[in-house]
């Protein structure tokens, strides 16, 4: 991500807003009165659905949006604007004999070759200059395609082989038990991989067999073996395959082992027999792209990668021959939203040679002279301020590092600031006694908004709390980066901190919501307009914006100066990649525009907003359905 992060930050300027004509109103909701027009010295604002355009792309090219469809993906790949996608993941009909309902899957070799070197070269136009492609295929045109993909100018990064260990059975050959995967880029200098990720790194031998607490706290990276159990739980030593397979492969670092779904998994979608497990999707999605980027698939089958793709916080398109299909892929993608976690489970087996033999890791205890020095180094650091204060700030927080390293306490910053948190827990830490002017609702208003946009896109990628990203300093790096990314400039201290209180208050938003905004779940909202003219004609406007592209919720948020909010996001590179093109607008009175941007998430459900407030708890949903009645099973398609 800080490749993309870089080029956000170091841009060229972007164009200035265009005048906007002078008119005297604006339509505004609001939620007290449900309609109310409220003056404006810029003037009335009256636009259909119809009039609005989109964002600027190349003619004939299909937009961005997110969606599955039905055609012919030589057709629909050529229609993707050159150079506009971050990752493609293909995986085509393998010309075996495979019974698809409008497709033929036994074409004659060149024909087959023929068709796949034009969807190949289509992947090629479409794909950015630092893009990747992910192909899985069987044995039987591996070698060609790969060639067929040299040839159009990708350079093959890996080779790995997908090993499911039961499959297809053969009376005169080996069963079927494999797929390869391909893992071709266009620059084998620049290219997104995602080493760090906490979602793709596994534990070693070291931690898992012999319990080492030298074993490197971050994990490793997998090797180029995926072993992936029938019951939906990985394996990362080969030596585990047995526990699935007693007559399992010898590994030998080429392999990956993840079980096929079959048709008594869970995770099945039965509409389409070739179905890929999403933990397999996911270790790709999150290695080869980041947040926010273009993930394509050109044969979208069960609709597993867009499946995936949406939950992990990326933008989607499917391409899908079958009609059947993309109906059945539509209602499946309704069924998820950002931050969903993956079917399948993902913690490898804590056995080994077989695991299950190894030792015992119990947790580190903290001895008296540990305790001692991690207070020692908090008090000199943070001067009587609180351990929040601490991690918030990379001065103080650097400083504590310094002060802890200086004491030769075993670990890292993340092992010192975690246990840092942990003694605040059990309350060993002094009470501070210097407290920094307080930052209020007020003056966080202007870049709230882009720390919760870090704070969800780190959460659903790294699968780490905001505590657990603070506590790494390169991973708070990295979330100052994407607040300044999407933000007004602030500095560290203000982003952080603004994320804290947004977590602090999501339950009283939550509650809120559900005693005073739950209609606001099923009423009708005003139509959206061009984000251009809602910028200039909200000025000073308190409420709830919700700002889409292409009809896609983007983000929900709420300020006392919604004007200023939607200037900011047509003037930022970060945001006009997601090609924000309208904004709705909904007014309320000062200080309950957090509760209204709760119901107005729970109701849009938008690619960037942080996850704890996409759901209301068990508890005030009932209080919710107790006050105001079930909504309809069909009350929120309208307006999504």
């Amino acid at each position: 991500m800080r490749a993309r992060l870089a080029r956000w930050m170091t841009g060229p300027p972007l164009r200035p807003m265009a005048e906007k004509a002078p008119t005297p109103y604006i339509d505004i909701f609001h939620p007290s009165t449900l309609v109310v027009q409220a003056s404006c010295p810029r003037g009335t604002i009256f636009c259909k659905q119809s009039m609005i355009n989109s964002t600027s792309r190349q003619a004939g090219s299909l937009p961005h949006k997110n969606g599955i469809v039905q055609g012919d993906c030589v057709q629909l790949l050529g229609q993707l604007g050159e150079g506009s996608v971050d990752l493609v993941f293909a995986d085509p009909p393998f010309n075996i004999g495979y019974d698809y309902d409008v497709y033929n899957d036994a074409r004659k070799d060149g024909e087959y070759l023929d068709w796949c070197r034009a969807w190949i070269g289509g992947v090629a136009q479409c794909l950015k200059a630092d893009g990747t492609f992910w192909l899985a295929i069987g044995d039987e045109y591996a070698a060609e395609l790969k060639i067929i993909a040299q040839e159009a100018g990708f350079v093959c990064r890996s080779w790995v082989i997908w090993y499911y260990t039961f499959g297809v059975n053969c009376k005169r050959a080996f069963s079927r038990s494999h797929t390869h995967l391909f893992h071709f880029v266009k620059n084998p200098r620049q290219f997104t991989f995602n080493a760090d990720n906490p979602r793709v790194r596994i534990r070693s031998a070291r931690e898992l067999v012999y319990r080492d607490r030298r074993a490197n706290p971050k994990k490793r990276l997998p090797d180029n073996t995926w072993i992936y159990r029938p019951s939906g739980t990985w394996i990362h030593r080969p030596q585990d395959a047995s526990l699935a397979n007693p007559f399992s492969f010898a590994v030998d670092h080429d392999t990956w082992y993840f079980a096929r779904v079959a048709g008594t998994f869970k995770e099945r979608k039965g509409f389409h027999g070739c179905q890929m497990p999403e933990q397999l999707l996911g270790r790709i999605i999150r290695v080869s792209s980041n947040p926010m980027e273009l993930v394509v698939d050109p044969f979208a089958g069960s609709g597993t990668t867009l499946s995936v793709a949406k939950k992990l916080g990326r933008r989607w398109k499917g391409f899908e021959l079958s009609p059947e299909y993309v109906a059945y892929i539509e209602q499946r993608l309704e069924t998820v939203a950002p931050g969903d976690p993956l079917d399948g489970a993902e913690e490898p087996l804590k056995s080994a040679p077989p695991t299950h033999h190894g030792k015992r890791l119990k947790p580190i205890p903290v001895s008296d002279e540990t305790r001692n020095a991690i207070v020692e180094s908090y008090r000199l650091a943070g001067e009587g301020r609180s351990a929040d204060m601490l991690l918030c700030d990379p001065e103080r927080n650097a400083r504590f590092v310094t002060e802890c390293g200086e004491r030769g306490i075993a670990g890292d910053a993340w092992t010192w600031n975690k246990l840092l948190l942990r003694l605040r827990k059990q309350k060993q830490l002094p009470r501070s006694t210097k407290v920094a002017r307080r930052l209020t609702l007020v003056d966080m208003d202007a870049h709230s908004f882009a720390s919760e946009i870090a704070m969800h896109l780190m959460e659903i990628d790294y699968g780490l709390t905001l505590d657990d990203l603070l506590c790494s300093p390169d991973f708070a790096a990295e979330f100052d980066q994407i607040a300044r990314a999407f933000g007004p400039p602030a500095s560290p201290f203000e982003s952080r901190w603004a994320a804290m209180a947004i977590r602090k208050r999501a339950r009283s938003s939550r509650r809120i919501a559900v005693e005073r905004f739950s209609g606001w779940l099923r009423c009708r909202l005003p139509d959206a307009v061009p984000i251009e003219q809602a910028a200039g004609a909200t000025a000073g406007v308190n409420g709830a914006w919700l700002v889409k592209s292409a009809g896609h919720a983007l983000y929900v948020g709420e300020s006392a100066d919604i004007g200023r909010r939607l200037e900011h996001i047509l003037s930022s590179e970060a945001w006009s990649e997601l090609e924000p093109a309208t904004a709705t607008v909904v007014s309320c009175k000062s200080g309950e525009g957090h509760a209204l941007q709760s119901v107005l998430v729970e109701r849009f459900q938008p690619s960037l907003n942080w996850r704890k407030l996409h759901r209301v708890s068990d508890r005030d949903e009932r209080a919710r359905s107790e006050k105001f009645g079930a909504a309809p099973a069909d009350s929120l398609s309208a307006e999504r």
